[in-house]
């Protein structure tokens, strides 16, 4: 069965269509949020002369609320370096 042939009931290919349209609307507000995030990391990087990429983080482990699983992350990495490179 073709793909065409599986939206051949009318109801089928309105539910399909309606379902790209939500889609797109997320696509579309997930774009305007990256926007307001960059632009926000400017701002900051700005005002308070903090790079972006450490308000990125932070931001990033406060949304995640995994502040010491970032520790605990950074002090295996720490670990791992000193041993390869000594």
């Amino acid at each position: 069965m073709s793909l065409t042939q599986r939206l051949s009931n009318p109801s089928d290919r309105k539910a399909v269509y309606d379902a790209i349209v939500e889609i797109s609307n997320s696509m579309t507000r997930m774009e305007a949020e990256r926007d307001l995030i960059r632009e926000t990391l400017k701002d900051v990087a700005t005002k308070y002369e903090l790079p972006q990429k450490y308000t990125r983080t932070l931001a990033k482990i406060y949304h995640k609320q995994n502040f010491n699983e970032f520790k605990a992350e950074q002090s295996e990495v720490e670990d791992l370096y000193e041993s390869i490179s000594a």
